[in-house]
């Protein structure tokens, strides 16, 4: 058995709740009641309350489940006891309660509603109450050698691994496919994250984008043969926003060459796709040669075919062009309108120059 017990303020909206015909099963107990319908009750209940005017939530909710496997072995008499031993246990004999079952979906279950203010006008103290109703229900199961929710959860954690041994075999062959590449190109900046990514897809592994709702990404998916495993269970490196991390160049000198400082594209800027980005754009292209992959800078790339179209030009004019100084001109005239506008920023942060 499972309980549950919360502090609500809506008692009437329950009671018709638990009362409603097609969700009704069996009237269990009535404890320091005389009415046997909802809004009777209600009334009975609200003429105790009404005594106490500065608590708000004046009726407890309570939800007993019951395991499938125990549901034949139990009565009505024998749920009404459960209710009253439950009802016992959490110190309720000073105040007003009504159990009944439901029958509305496929497992049984008990539904308590509590008036919290007691026939002496004491409140209830709900601090941690459901811990408390779960921790009764695991005492009364105990005792009547029903099935206890608690190990059953814990069992099935366990029983989980051999479940599908086959599954297992594959995500270890994952993650050492994973693994291999990630220490193979780990902190090779851009071109080591293509790398790793273009690698992946060789041996037949596929990267797809989590999306909720709101279509914001929140994680990834890595499918490798006929199964698919989130990035947590291949290991906490993998994820959405740390996979990235761990090719952050550890050389700073490398920084400073100027066909690795490529700034990253943002996430507004990337199309909607489901698939995570095998080659992030603009940052590398690939060339085969006997079938090994070669990643070139795309700085290089777009300056050698800037190179060979003013050589063809060239050629076509007949070498009628010829070098002039106005590139130099407009290089120095931006070099100085960046100093003016760094000292300017230094000036508003009350810096100086």
């Amino acid at each position: 058995m499972i309980g549950k017990c919360k502090a609500i303020a809506h008692g009437s909206t329950a009671l018709d709740y638990i009362f409603r015909e097609g969700k009704l099963g069996n009237r269990l107990a009535f404890h320091n009641l005389c009415s046997r319908e909802s809004k009777a009750i209600y009334e009975e209940m609200k003429l105790v309350s009404d005594y106490n005017t500065r608590c708000r939530n004046k009726f407890l909710r309570i939800e007993i489940g019951i395991a499938p496997q125990d549901e034949k072995k139990l009565s009505v008499s024998e749920l009404a006891q459960i209710a009253h031993l439950f009802a016992k246990k959490m110190g309720l004999d000073n105040h007003q309660w009504v159990a009944v079952t439901h029958k509305d979906t496929d497992n049984r279950h008990i539904h308590i509603i509590a008036n919290r203010i007691s026939l002496y006008g004491e409140v209830y103290d709900t601090t941690f109450v459901s811990n408390k109703a779960a921790r009764i229900t695991e005492e009364i199961s105990r005792e009547k050698g029903l099935t206890i929710a608690k190990e059953v959860k814990i069992k099935r954690k366990h029983q989980k691994a051999k479940a599908n041994p086959t599954r297992e075999e594959t995500k270890r062959e994952l993650q050492r496919i994973c693994y291999d590449l990630l220490e193979k190109y780990k902190g090779t900046g851009i071109t080591g994250h293509s790398m790793f990514l273009y690698e992946l897809n060789k041996h037949g592994v596929t990267i797809e984008r989590m999306r909720n709702k709101q279509g914001k990404v929140y994680g990834l998916k890595f499918s490798y043969g006929e199964h698919t495993f989130k990035a947590s269970e291949i290991g906490r490196e993998f994820g959405y926003h740390s996979l990235k991390k761990n090719f952050e160049p550890t050389n700073k000198e490398a920084l400073k060459r100027p066909h690795q400082t490529i700034q990253e594209p943002t996430e507004k800027n990337e199309q909607p796709d489901a698939s995570y980005q095998l080659v992030p754009k603009s940052r590398s292209s690939i060339s085969r040669d006997n079938d090994i992959p070669q990643m070139q800078s795309p700085i290089g790339a777009v300056a050698d075919t800037a190179m060979s179209v003013v050589d063809e030009v060239m050629e076509g004019l007949g070498g009628m062009i010829t070098p002039t100084a106005q590139g130099d001109d407009y290089a120095e005239a931006a070099w100085q309108r960046k100093l003016r506008y760094q000292a300017n920023r230094k000036k508003k942060r009350g810096r100086g120059l």
